[in-house]
């Protein structure tokens, strides 16, 4: 039986792409295609939408389906909607969407010990990788006598609302956890001074149609080391999510993230 999934956000830019490569590949099937009850797109097919053809699925409003696995590629506030329909409907839940603020988080959380929930600031395997090593680097350089000046570096296309990323946020924990540091910079302007120790340092940058790239910096007095990790396209952060969504399926609840997913 193919594993039945619904798309929450499924007209926008990652939705598409996911609706896309779904449809490609075998073992998954794409049940319901979701969006807010005020879009102009309701009612066409989804398929046709992600410019693939018509797949038999209309966009429609969320609501109960034959899925088994929910995908969510929206913005928070709808987000937080589709998290109140899987808790109703006791379905697994993958959240891509980033931006939440501490409330929404919260109740993610919550609905965490009631549904099982794949949440993560990107989907993509090679960033998850990434910041395994970010981790590593860390961790092995923190006791350097001389200190370890640690910028985050981000570029995005011109539509992406919040900043820094959340993927940036989330390379910027994983280093302050593993180091042990407490302060986080962003952006620099003026005469700040000399840089002090135990920050962290992020940059945003927005440009044309940038799908993401990231890079966290490790800067020693005499040497450098740069972890970058760079999207050509969405398909990317799509796998990821669909990986996400197969492994997650039949989990007991619980709050999963990548790392799971990927067994690192």
């Amino acid at each position: 039986m193919p594993l039945k999934i619904a798309i929450h956000g499924a007209a926008g830019r990652m939705g598409q792409r996911v609706t896309a490569l779904a449809s490609e590949q075998s073992g998954v099937e794409v049940v319901a295609a979701l969006e807010s009850a005020t879009h102009p797109a309701l009612g066409q097919d989804a398929g046709l939408l992600a410019g693939i053809g018509d797949i038999g699925v209309p966009l429609a409003v969320v609501g109960e389906s034959a899925a088994d696995v929910v995908i969510d590629f929206s913005v928070p506030d709808a987000a937080v909607a589709a998290v109140a329909h899987c808790l109703e409907f006791k379905k697994p839940l993958v959240i891509a969407t980033t931006g939440f603020d501490e409330k929404q988080e919260a109740f993610v959380r919550k609905a965490a010990e009631q549904i099982p929930i794949v949440w993560a600031p990107s989907m993509s395997p090679a960033v998850n990788l990434v910041m395994k090593l970010t981790e590593i680097a860390g961790q092995a350089l923190k006791d350097l006598p001389a200190g370890v000046d640690v910028e985050i570096v981000e570029r995005h296309h011109r539509f992406k609302e919040d900043a820094p990323s959340g993927t940036a946020l989330r390379f910027g924990q994983i280093a302050a956890n593993a180091m042990g540091l407490d302060s986080h910079t962003h952006g620099r302007s003026g005469r700040p001074g000399q840089r002090p120790r135990g920050e962290i340092g992020y940059h945003a940058l927005r440009t044309g149609d940038n799908p993401g790239e990231h890079t966290v910096v490790f800067g020693m007095l005499g040497e450098t080391i740069e972890l970058r990790v760079a999207a050509s396209n969405r398909d990317c952060y799509a796998q990821g999510a669909l990986l996400a969504a197969e492994w997650l399926n039949g989990k007991p609840p619980g709050l999963y993230n990548m790392n799971d997913v990927l067994r690192l």
